[in-house]
């Protein structure tokens, strides 16, 4: 069984108490939970519910809003694919944050200029990465986080995201795959070589098959062990209903209407 939703096994005792009562609504613990944004991206650690609690306080205090916090909460839920942990902080964003465009056809008048256009321009750049995440394209991702300096900039408070992000991918290729082509994997992980066989073996548990005519040439396969998630097994559905469950349909079918 899983945990549970607002359960985080390495959560402050003091993180603890605040969310436990009504402190969590009070301004002044923005900044604690402020801090242990960044203590979360320090020990590659993550708190769903805490985060959650401090854009509820951004929510209502909009005043107390600051653009780093958010954009490490975004990064840091995307670590944590494919739970639906970056839903839950975007719904939790003011609108105008969401729609750079104040301009659309809901709203053809112009609206008044925001002054947080570049925590919008990061939000939008982060749903990107989500977005294809969720659609599974991989190497549309890593080719997205080097394209843009912005990304190395939104990263970067986030300890080992890369790596994160490696081990994340690779329980999803787990999950569904028995046996995949080197060369796609190679670009799932965005890893190569040696590099790429480490990562593989050590971290994924998994063989590699470099084949005979093709070794060198990253030709070979990835062999995944079989578990429950991956392994295809027919399932048989029996249902097992008997004829007096239906007694009572049978004998208003045969009712005269009053």
């Amino acid at each position: 069984m899983g945990l549970a939703f607002d359960d985080c096994p390495g959560r402050p005792e003091h993180i603890q108490v605040i969310l436990n009562g009504l402190d969590r609504y009070n301004p002044e613990t923005t900044t604690i939970f402020q801090d242990y944004v960044a203590q979360q991206c320090e020990d590659r650690t993550y708190d769903c519910y805490a985060n959650l609690a401090l854009l509820k306080l951004y929510q209502f205090n909009p005043h107390l809003l600051r653009d780093e916090p958010v954009t490490n909460i975004l990064t840091k839920s995307l670590t944590v694919f494919p739970s639906p942990s970056y839903s839950l902080m975007l719904h939790l964003l003011p609108p105008h944050i969401l729609a750079p465009n104040p301009q659309t056809p809901t709203h053809p008048h112009p609206q008044p200029q925001q002054t947080d256009t570049p925590l919008s321009e990061a939000v939008q750049k982060l749903t990107h990465l989500n977005t294809l995440l969720e659609s599974a394209s991989y190497p549309a991702f890593w080719a997205a986080l080097d394209s843009d300096d912005l990304y190395a900039d939104l990263i970067a408070d986030v300890a080992g995201f890369e790596e994160l992000m490696r081990v994340r991918i690779a329980s999803c290729i787990d999950q569904c795959c028995r046996e995949v082509e080197r060369g796609v994997c190679e670009s799932w992980l965005n890893l190569g070589g040696r590099e790429f066989e480490t990562f593989v073996r050590e971290i994924c548990g998994w063989g590699v098959d470099d084949g005979s005519a093709e070794k060198g040439m990253g030709g070979g396969v990835v062999r995944i062990p079989v578990n429950k998630e991956n392994e295809a097994k027919g399932t048989v559905v029996r249902e097992e209903v008997r004829f007096e469950q239906f007694g009572r349909v049978v004998r208003r079918a045969f009712e005269q209407p009053s």
